[in-house]
């Protein structure tokens, strides 16, 4: 199209989940309550990792750090998605749009990363025990975390400002609940069908790779102490099991929205919801309820607060 006849797009209008007036209050009640867990859940972890000295390991910093972001995940979209629920115009300004996609970008990508972190880490602490205070130092422990933001920015900014750049004149309707990279690409006033694999290969390679190193990873830990122990195998898939269910709840959505060659609308939007939201909220649940150093912390917590008051 000529550039002369187009007119800037300066705000986009979320179709949203649904239609239904009474359906929509339904979803407002729950995803609040929902995102109130989600925050509340993951904000006490770090505020116990943070507390309670017999946490201070780089299995627990790299847990705390893990909550922090689920958090920010889910704060990306929901309260968007909560309020944009009692809306009849679902509109966000370009700007908007353009943050959602960054932060959301920014965030999972640093989460895969910190995944495959926490899989070297339980490699260290299982496989090589007798160094693992060496290896897995502070300095090293911030080094990696710092090393998955960085990556999460490249990764993220690399997006936005391909995007920034394409000419939006004319559609503006997003069938989703939030901005994504494939469908804002969709809108643009061009023919966006090499840009669109680009892009899913782009995220599918950080996705993918991610993924690959994490099965690796276990399968490697879990043969390892098989070939040691009977008694060390059992611990090894006590101690690997709540990794292994969130790394499949956080990346199957994730591959089936970025990777999977076809596009069903009403499945993508249920995957994007509970990618948002579920994850954030299981995440918490599986770590405290099958950690036992969490269970400990979180009583000792309630005693000492309990203490307090009655000093008091």
């Amino acid at each position: 199209m000529d550039g002369g006849n187009q007119s800037v797009v300066s705000e986009f209008v979320l179709l949203g989940l649904c239609h239904s007036w009474n359906i929509q209050l339904l979803l407002f009640i729950i995803f609040c309550v929902l995102y109130l867990i989600v925050v509340s859940g993951n904000i006490s972890i770090v505020i116990f990792i943070i507390t309670d000295s017999h946490l201070y390991s780089p299995m627990y910093f790299f847990l705390a750090n893990l909550s922090f972001v689920d958090m920010l995940l889910s704060s990306v979209t929901t309260p968007k998605m909560i309020t944009d629920l009692l809306r009849e115009n679902k509109t966000i300004h370009f700007g908007g749009c353009m943050s959602q996609i960054f932060f959301s970008h920014f965030i999972a990508a640093f989460e895969m990363v910190l995944l495959v972190i926490m899989a070297y880490d339980r490699y260290v602490a299982i496989c090589k025990p007798l160094h693992y205070s060496t290896i897995m130092s502070l300095q090293k422990c911030i080094a990696l975390v710092v090393t998955s933001w960085i990556i999460g920015f490249v990764h993220s900014m690399s997006q936005v400002v391909v995007i920034v750049q394409l000419p939006f004149c004319g559609p503006r309707d997003i069938d989703s609940f939030f901005c994504d990279t494939p469908l804002v690409i969709k809108l643009a006033c061009m023919d966006s069908y090499n840009l669109e694999i680009l892009m899913k290969v782009h995220c599918g390679v950080v996705g993918i790779t991610c993924f690959i190193l994490l099965l690796i990873s276990y399968t490697y830990i879990l043969l390892t102490v098989h070939q040691s122990s009977k008694t060390g195998t059992s611990k090894a898939l006590s101690t690997c099991i709540a990794h292994v269910t969130v790394v499949v709840l956080f990346f199957g959505p994730c591959i089936f929205i970025y990777v999977w060659p076809l596009s069903i609308t009403w499945i993508d939007k249920f995957l994007a919801v509970f990618y948002s939201v579920i994850t954030p909220l299981l995440n918490p649940a599986i770590y405290t309820l099958r950690n036992k150093e969490m269970k400990n912390a979180m009583k000792r917590f309630r005693s000492y607060y309990r203490d307090s008051n009655v000093t008091i």
